[in-house]
């Protein structure tokens, strides 16, 4: 392929006689000077005319002309942008955002590149709003388009925000220096001037200047490249389709890469620096599948067809080779889409969607056969899926504000499950869904939580919209939707949303609209995707419809749509697709999908259904679940009001395999369910976003069932009883003995999701048991746990064989059997790690167990130090990963100061892992004080380092004193967020860390003795 494209350039230089730019495209950068030019005109009597955060709306860009050039020698970058405006007020001022951009001159000419002043214009600047101002003397008339002219020049930065430096070593140990961007929320403003927000899409024409050593990469393909001057090139990217500022990127850097294509044509292509090439072909398999999978299942090609003026037509007709999809030519122009993934060295996040370059941390997206885990592997394809996803979900169509950026984030979660399962089936991603909505429950059955769709108006409130709540709570909500509406209306309906809002902006009623199939006559003549519930109150016949049934699929012949709802009455008409589908009827109204979804999107929190059965009926009630008040509590009464969702609940009884359903709209509710009834278990699969309490002995049966029967029910069914009732042990609605003995069973079970659900929760209670001294329960519980599941460990090989499921098993159960001082497991853990030493780190482990192995070999001093030599030369970015987890077990204070102190300086610890070395060294019943002193002693530099209201710093802040839960701890994290009140102020973590410091205080308040006597009990 990469001669061909060479071939075609050579024969385009032949018939062009030259590469220069033309007189045309050097007038679109930069405006010819008017002669005699005066000085800047001055600025004393002008003050900012914009006092918002969002900026007005009546200058709208509509193509940037963007000429960078970065020194990395200088770590310094110049540039200049010519942005065409429509203008629709009569104005004086364009007000548009920079960050830290030095601007040197600005000037506004018309369409004829006529300038409107003869002076240069001042630059007005209002950092606090991150905005500029820039006045025309002559007024900007409605109606009319401009070009503004600014050239600017700043360093590159140094964090992860912006246009950044990063940097990688060679095993030779020369460090190379790159550039990278990453826009996402409100950073393109640090790169160029520009309107930098979701709404103002624009099309962006792209050069970058850069030396012959290097290659330039963004969202577009290079159509030209040509020699500026000596040492300097100049890349000419093609115009890019209208998306928002955060979408735009590009890289300057010396790396390798693969290339395949998919089979509707699009070439994919994987960057990494030049040793961590070989790395890279796993990704390159799954983007080529994630392609082709998003293609068909959203029934729109990949959205950005990446357009070359340089075209293969002439060596097409000299070869005779006929022309066929997916290229289609013009005398000089072939349409061919391309997909660049590349891995950043220095990258905050997992990754970033950049329309037609995504970007990557290295663990990400590269992928070694001989160091990389299976949970490595589903990591890299979840990620990759995601941000394919986000071509569609995010880049097709945009979030109006960064309110709803659930939109583009849950949806993208979501997709990476409905991906990777059917694409990779082998992988079991089905098995991890249950966890990323037991981690949306966690966050969302705290006070602190919010909406899904929040106010956030300035950067840090932004930047704080990108937590569990948009990410995993959002990607819940769609799951319990899709079940509800069923897979296909589900599907269709999104496809509707994505064709309609293409390349434009949505709301989330845009998404409720093509969901409940609002839809008209000349929609469905268009044959577009589309459901009709626009007759729903005239379809009277539908009104039989039994509620407890799934939706069924019923052909509809292809006939006109007044004729199809004449036909069908009381049907929805699927149109574009031709089926007819059961109206969702409620007490015999026509299900109102908005407001049903709005007490999902709108309010905070999540329902606790209790659950009580009386003769053949099941009573339901709905509250707020809470897991820091108590319905004892004063408080609780107050914090209930309000609260009141739509829930669309499943349940199963032993009476059939039947899966009923019902809607719950009201406070209080009653289903019949029959006499002959024995059990019933609601939320079936966890389908639902909500809790399940079984008051009046329904625990005492559903721990009867799982002792007598557990098979009885499925493994999520089981799993989310288990998570259940801990939640509830938590809430202070179960006592923590009831808890206990429901996971009894699990010595029959032998599933790995509920396995490891249940063993997750007594190694947490033994994790922060253990930072307390309560010695004599840290001992009864790990002699308890090792010995209910003695064979469950003794099952395991150290070995990399088995599913999928087994090797994640595995994985757990061998690394807490050595944490529990297991003799059996620290002595091969201690032999494999001698073998490992002797090898000089050539042998390489099973990947399944090399955490364990190194983490047992790093309690000694010899051992903690041959791994950090092995970190610091690795170029395994998985193996470095299992390294520094295994570093920050030392039992050595020393030892976990110092690793502190590293990824402070940068240098062995790269920076963008401080984070996850404060959060690894917390769990360390010898460094969780050690860490929260290292945060407090250094909150502004990490402030610095990774900008308030990051993920990075919620983490820290929430992963650091959660570890506490004693009373005097909460009192020494409340006085230290009243130090720091101005910034705490602004940070909805500090509130989310004082409800976990809370809510551990009282539950080692409730449940301490409970669990003390309830091992006493279990091991006489």
């Amino acid at each position: 392929m990469v001669l061909v494209r060479l071939l075609v350039l050579s024969l385009f230089h032949m018939s062009l006689g030259g590469s220069q730019p033309t007189q045309s495209s050097q007038q679109a950068s930069s405006p010819p000077h008017p002669a005699g030019q005066q000085s800047p005109l001055g600025t004393s009597n002008l003050s900012f005319p914009w006092s918002r955060l969002r900026l007005p709306r009546y200058i709208i860009p509509l193509h940037y002309h963007l000429l960078l050039h970065p020194n990395l020698t200088t770590l310094s970058f110049t540039g200049s942008v010519q942005i065409q405006i429509d203008v629709q007020n009569n104005t004086n001022w364009v007000v548009l955002h920079s960050k830290g951009l030095q601007i040197s001159k600005a000037a506004i000419v018309d369409q004829n590149f006529a300038h409107l002043s003869d002076q240069v214009l001042p630059v007005l600047h209002n950092p606090s709003h991150e905005q500029i101002g820039i006045f025309s003397p002559r007024v900007l008339s409605s109606g009319q388009k401009y070009f503004l002219y600014l050239e600017f020049g700043a360093e590159l930065s140094e964090g992860f925000y912006g246009f950044y430096k990063s940097t990688y070593r060679t095993s030779t140990g020369e460090t190379r220096t790159l550039a990278s961007t990453h826009f996402e929320p409100t950073s393109a403003r640090m790169a160029f001037p520009c309107f930098d927000e979701p709404s103002f899409k624009a099309n962006f024409s792209i050069r970058i200047r850069r030396s012959p050593e290097y290659i330039s990469l963004s969202n577009m393909p290079v159509v030209e490249t040509f020699e500026v001057n000596a040492g300097v090139l100049e890349d000419q990217f093609d115009a890019s389709v209208k998306m928002s500022t955060y979408l735009v990127a590009f890289v300057i850097c010396d790396f390798k890469y693969v290339t395949a294509t998919t089979s509707s044509g699009v070439q994919v292509s994987i960057y990494a620096s030049p040793e961590k090439w070989p790395q890279t072909h796993y990704a390159l398999e799954v983007a080529v599948k994630m392609l082709d999978f998003y293609e068909e299942y959203f029934n729109i090609h990949y959205p950005l067809p990446k357009q070359g003026t340089l075209c293969l037509v002439f060596l097409l007709l000299l070869c005779q080779i006929p022309l066929f999809p997916p290229f289609t030519f013009s005398p000089l122009t072939c349409v061919f889409p391309l997909s660049d993934l590349i891995a950043i060295p220095d990258f905050e996040s997992g990754a970033m969607e950049n329309w037609g370059l995504t970007t990557y941390r290295e663990t990400s997206l590269l992928f070694d056969p001989l160091t990389s885990s299976i949970s490595d592997k589903l990591w890299v394809t979840m990620v990759i899926g995601h941000e394919l996803a986000h071509q569609w979900f995010g880049n097709l169509v945009t979030m109006e504000w960064w309110n709803d950026i659930w939109l583009n984030e849950g949806f993208a979660r979501y997709m990476e499950y409905i991906s990777v399962e059917a694409t990779y089936p082998d992988l079991k991603v089905e098995e991890y869904l249950l966890q990323t909505c037991f981690s949306a429950v966690g966050h969302d059955s705290l006070n602190s939580s919010r909406p899904i769709s929040s106010p956030a108006e300035n950067p840090t409130q932004i930047k704080q919209m990108f937590d569990t709540v948009s990410y995993d709570k959002g990607a819940c909500v769609l799951h319990m939707l899709r079940h509800f509406l069923t897979d296909d209306v589900f599907q269709r309906g999104i496809v509707r949303y994505l064709r309609k809002y293409s390349y434009r902006n949505a709301h989330n009623q845009d998404l409720w609209d093509s969901l409940a199939n609002t839809c008209s006559e000349e929609d469905f003549m268009s044959g577009k995707h589309c459901y009709s519930s626009s007759q729903a109150s005239k379809n009277a016949v539908s009104k039989h419809i039994n509620i407890h049934s799934r939706t069924s699929l019923h052909r509809c012949p292809l006939i006109h749509f007044t004729q199809c709802k004449q036909l069908f009455s009381g049907l929805v008409t699927c149109c574009g697709c031709m089926y007819c589908l059961p109206q969702y009827l409620f007490a015999g109204e026509h299900m109102d999908l908005t407001a049903m979804m709005n007490t999902w999107i709108l309010q905070k929190g999540i329902p606790l259904v209790t659950v009580t059965r009386k003769g053949p009926h099941l009573l339901l009630r709905q509250d707020r679940f809470l897991r820091t008040v108590l319905p004892s509590d004063r408080l609780w009464s107050t914090l209930q009001q309000g609260f009141l969702w739509h829930i669309p609940l499943t349940y199963k009884t032993d009476a059939s395999s039947t899966i009923h359903r019902h809607l719950m709209t009201t406070p209080t509710d009653s289903i019949h369910i029959g006499e002959e009834v024995s059990w019933v278990k609601v939320n079936t699969d966890m389908t639902g976003y909500y809790v399940v309490h079984y008051e009046d002995g329904g625990w005492d049966e559903m721990t009867k069932l799982l002792r007598e029967n557990h098979t009885a029910l499925s493994y999520k069914d089981r799993t989310h009883l288990i998570h259940n009732a801990f939640q509830l042990v938590t809430a202070g609605h179960l006592s923590l003995d009831k808890g206990l003995d429901l996971i009894g069973y699990l010595q029959l079970e032998t599933h790995t999701v509920p396995l490891l659900e249940g063993i997750g929760y007594l190694e947490t209670f033994y994790r922060m048991t253990e930072k307390r001294n309560e010695f004599d329960v840290i001992s009864n519980l790990g002699m308890y746990i090792l010995r209910f599941f003695r064979a469950v460990i003794d099952r395991q090989t150290w070995s990399d064989r088995g599913s999928v499921s087994e090797r994640r098993l595995r994985s757990e159960v061998l690394s807490l059997a050595c944490h529990l001082k297991d003799p059996p497991c620290l002595e091969r853990a201690r032999e494999s790690f001698k073998d490992w030493l002797q090898s000089n780190g050539t042998l390489n482990l099973p990947t399944d167990v090399a955490v364990t192995v190194f983490s047992v070999g790093a309690q000694d001093d010899h051992g903690w130090v041959s791994l950090l030599h092995t970190y610091n030369m690795s170029l395994s970015e998985a193996q470095k990963s299992k390294i520094l987890f295994a570093l920050t077990c030392s039992r050595d204070t020393n030892k976990l100061h110092r690793l502190l102190e590293l990824g402070l300086e940068g240098k062995v610890i790269r920076s963008q892992d401080l984070s996850s070395v404060i959060l690894m060294v917390a769990r360390n019943p010898r460094g969780y004080r050690l860490a929260w002193n290292f945060v407090k002693k250094n909150w502004d530099t990490l402030v610095q380092k990774f900008q308030l209201g990051s993920f990075c710093i919620r983490n820290i802040l929430i992963g650091t004193t959660g570890q506490f839960s004693s009373p005097e701890e909460l009192t020494e994290v409340q006085h230290f967020f009243e130090s720091i009140k101005e910034q705490a102020s602004q940070l909805r973590a500090a509130q989310v860390a004082l409800d976990n410091v809370q809510k551990n205080v009282r539950w080692f308040q409730r449940n301490l003795e409970t669990l003390r006597n309830w091992l006493n009990k279990q091991l006489q």
